[in-house]
């Protein structure tokens, strides 16, 4: 069988990365299918910026390995130098040369090819973009959409075998980060092109990514598709951090059940401490309008296209539904709820258990 239907593209094992005693980067996992959009995401000083300039090459691993493309670029032979290493890379300010034309910057990346070779390559990278008819101009003539994508007409233009972005879309508003990671996709895609990009938006990963990385403290946490991540977090922190999500105290009450303050729920994996906090999704969790209901509702933010339910139990418990766009209850309100589907639970801590009451 040939390597590269067996070798990710890009394969990190055992890396680390130190600054004085502070731990950027620890013993980071991490294997990213030829073709496929992996997500390093993760709240800001978590590493993930760090592991992207290891794999770049611009920062130097204290210990590990990187592998590209089936060859090793940093390991205990030594380093391969960032320029050799077939890589693309987007920063997070764009990095494009104020006083070039768009065609000449994305030429720039093609010094030492053949005249004819770097033409066809930045025509086709502007082509690939969309921006074929914007050759002429300067980047301030451009919106902040459109020097995206000439950063990253630059990045492929070489074809390298790995494309690196560093939080792509933050300079963006938010009316057209929606619009402009799709078309950010649709190009990588259209390439073929084998990325990692970097991000503390859960959104951005979620619809853009193949799959999610989720990092913390140094470490990933868990690497899964954006479906699997979610329905199925291993561990809390992905939990809490990717999504919504509310957590009860609870006592464990048989392999598979848990008894929480709102009653016994079924869980998605076995029950294996005593105590144990058990995670909801809003979605999961159904209201039914009862003049006597146990159950108060505190708040209602709507959003148009669903609503968000804020609520509240006799013993002060709080937890969230969320609603389609119809109003069906106001604040005041009382009512009964059910949670929908088994859920998601994790070994109390000793602070947790110390700090919240758990049913009898």
């Amino acid at each position: 069988m040939d390597r590269a239907e067996t070798a990710p593209a890009l394969r990190c094992r055992g890396v680390r990365k130190t600054f004085g005693d502070a731990v950027a980067v620890a013993e980071l996992d991490l294997d990213v299918p030829s073709g496929s959009i992996t997500a390093l995401l993760g709240p800001s000083g978590c590493g993930k910026t760090t592991a992207l300039r290891l794999i770049a090459g611009l920062e130097s691993p204290d210990v590990g390995t990187i592998t590209i493309d089936g060859v090793e670029v940093a390991g205990a032979d030594g380093e391969v130098p960032p320029e050799v290493r077939q890589v693309g890379m987007v920063f997070q300010d764009y990095a494009l040369f104020p006083h070039l034309t768009v065609e000449r910057n994305v030429d720039y990346g093609l010094r030492g090819r053949d005249r004819g070779e770097r033409r066809e390559a930045t025509r086709r990278a502007l082509q690939l973009v969309g921006m074929e008819a914007y050759g002429g101009r300067l980047p301030h003539e451009l919106s902040g959409g459109q020097r995206q994508r000439i950063a990253l007409a630059r990045a492929l233009a070489p074809g390298p075998q790995l494309v690196l972005l560093d939080e792509p879309f933050s300079n963006l508003d938010a009316a057209m980060r929606a619009s402009v990671r799709e078309e950010v996709r649709t190009i990588l895609k259209a390439a073929s092109a084998t990325a990692v990009f970097v991000t503390h938006d859960q959104e951005e990963a979620l619809s853009l990514a193949d799959e999610v990385a989720v990092m913390a403290e140094g470490r990933i946490h868990q690497t899964a598709p954006p479906h699997v991540l979610y329905a199925t977090p291993r561990t809390r922190f992905v939990a809490e951090f990717v999504g919504d999500a509310d957590v009860l105290p609870g006592r464990r009450a048989g392999r598979y059940f848990i008894d929480t303050p709102i009653g016994r729920l079924p869980t998605a994996g076995e029950v294996e401490a005593d105590r144990a906090d058990a995670v909801l999704r809003p979605e999961s969790v159904r209201v039914r309008p009862r003049p006597d209901g146990p159950v108060r509702v505190t708040a209602v933010t709507f959003f148009g296209h669903d609503q968000l339910v804020h609520l509240q139990l006799a013993d002060g418990t709080t937890l969230r539904s969320r609603q389609g766009p119809e109003l069906r209850v106001v604040a005041g309100d009382r009512v009964d709820i059910e949670v929908v589907g088994p859920v998601a639970v994790f070994p109390t801590s000793a602070t947790a258990a110390d700090d919240h009451p758990v049913p009898a």
